[in-house]
């Protein structure tokens, strides 16, 4: 946003803490035309981990994917939007043109300090990897603490503790939309039958891609409607595990570590 001449803006869709904004509008509209998520990455000028990270999180974010695709490498593999994700294009566009007319008006009545002073911060950004918005399906209260469950997915809940006081200040309740914030490196995997951990998410997933690191190995997992959950591990233990896509994983994530966040 400019503030030293004529009045600018940047237009995002927001789910909660994390934002949808021109950029990933235009990865849609280019895998529309395009029916490739690689052929719109090169379109973009964006890598293809880049572009299929925001697949991944533009289907994180709505109740239902907005881009329906099989990973098929940098070679590229099928991709179509959803009549979600078309319907996200077209609100996209015409919040956009009405922002336009409403900035024509602001500017002239504002001076440009009006401005700095008005227009400090609209937006809240987080670090966390892994953004899920669900519906809080259950609470549970504590004296202190509270246990709070969110679906996320068709049969995929993920649990959260948070202060009794947290549940309160963000209206928490049965019914009520929520964002599950992830740190991918609260992931855990683990592989085969008969695991016995205190982990209190323990979700059944199957590897989608893997992305090697010099260091650490960056791993995409399937969970249910098109949502995805991505894990953060060493390489060493990508490669003890033989992780590999289509494999059966496990992944674990200790409800404290769960952040839960409201629009």
């Amino acid at each position: 946003m400019s503030v030293n001449g004529s009045l600018d803006a940047a237009l995002f869709l927001r789910r909660g803490a994390s934002r949808v904004g021109a950029e990933r509008i235009a990865l849609l509209e280019a895998v529309v035309e395009l029916g490739s998520i690689s052929a719109a990455a090169k379109r973009l000028g964006l890598s293809y981990k880049g572009a299929w990270d925001g697949v991944q999180a533009l289907n994180n974010l709505f109740d239902a994917p907005l881009i329906a695709a099989q990973p098929g490498g940098r070679s590229g593999g099928a991709a179509q939007v959803t009549d979600r994700g078309l319907a996200v294009i077209a609100a996209f566009h015409k919040v956009e043109a009405e922002l336009a007319a409403a900035l024509a008006r602001i500017e002239a009545g504002l001076s440009g300090d009006d401005l700095e002073g008005l227009f400090w911060s609209l937006g809240m950004k987080t670090s966390a990897r892994n953004a899920l918005r669900g519906v809080v399906s259950d609470i549970t209260p504590g004296a202190v603490n509270s246990e709070v469950t969110l679906k996320v997915a068709d049969g995929v809940e993920i649990v959260s503790v948070v202060t009794r006081q947290s549940v309160e200040d963000l209206g928490l309740a049965v019914g009520k939309p929520a964002i599950a914030l992830i740190k991918s490196s609260f992931v855990l995997l683990a592989k085969g039958e008969g695991l016995v951990t205190s982990a209190r998410n323990q979700l059944r997933t199957e590897v989608l891609r893997r992305e090697d690191g010099a260091v650490s190995s960056e791993i995409s997992l399937a969970l249910a409607d098109g949502k995805t959950l991505v894990a953060t591990i060493t390489r060493e233990s990508a490669e003890i595990m033989q992780l590999a896509a289509g494999d059966a994983v496990t992944a674990l994530v200790k409800a404290p570590h769960v952040i839960l966040a409201v629009e």
